[in-house]
């Protein structure tokens, strides 16, 4: 396995289909390292389906070892019963987090879009598009709660790194930025 300063899981959580993504950070570079899908619907038990998203989360953070976990808000519509569902399998996903030793970090679907797209109304083909760009990757999903879930990690990396604000005051424009943080920029 490669080694990275850090590790970041993402979560879109779902009782239907629930999304997973990671991305690793070697010298401020992003890379993929996987995104995927754990699909509950063969399953009618929603306890079968909890325990499911259960088994997964841990198995992913054993696997990979993420130091960092982000999950995105359940958003608030016009369906209760839809926001209780999401909300108990955001739970099981955020207390399999928590007991392996992970603070856990949330976002809203508006604040994902708004960090990895410049656009909180994205949809979600621009989410896909701007996850190309910056993690150079081609296929497309079969499912976008993976790219969703990868757009939660991708956005928590922007939050929790800010180079701007570490060198804010301390450049004098792009090409000075670019002198000081030659990892952080792709020439393509």
């Amino acid at each position: 396995m490669q080694s990275f300063s850090k590790i970041i899981l993402g979560i879109d959580p779902g009782t239907v289909i629930m999304g997973y993504g990671l991305i690793g950070v070697r010298q401020q570079q992003l890379h993929l390292i996987e995104m995927d899908v754990l699909k509950l619907t063969k399953h009618k038990d929603v306890y079968i389906r909890l325990q499911l998203i259960h088994e997964k989360v841990k198995e992913v953070i054993e696997t990979h070892k993420p130091t960092d976990f982000a999950i995105e808000a359940p958003f608030f519509g016009k369906n209760v019963q839809s926001m209780l569902k999401l909300g108990r399998a955001q739970g099981v996903a955020i207390a399999t987090a928590m007991n392996a030793g992970l603070s856990v970090t949330e976002y809203s679907p508006k604040k994902v879009k708004q960090a990895v797209t410049g656009n909180g109304n994205a949809d979600k083909e621009q989410v896909w598009k701007m996850l190309q760009h910056y993690l150079d990757f081609k296929a497309k999903p079969k499912y976008f709660d993976a790219t969703d879930a990868l757009s939660v990690a991708l956005c928590h990396h922007f939050q929790t790194n800010k180079p701007l604000l570490k060198t804010a005051g301390k450049v004098k424009g792009w090409e000075d930025f670019i002198k000081q943080n030659p990892g952080r920029v792709k020439v393509k």
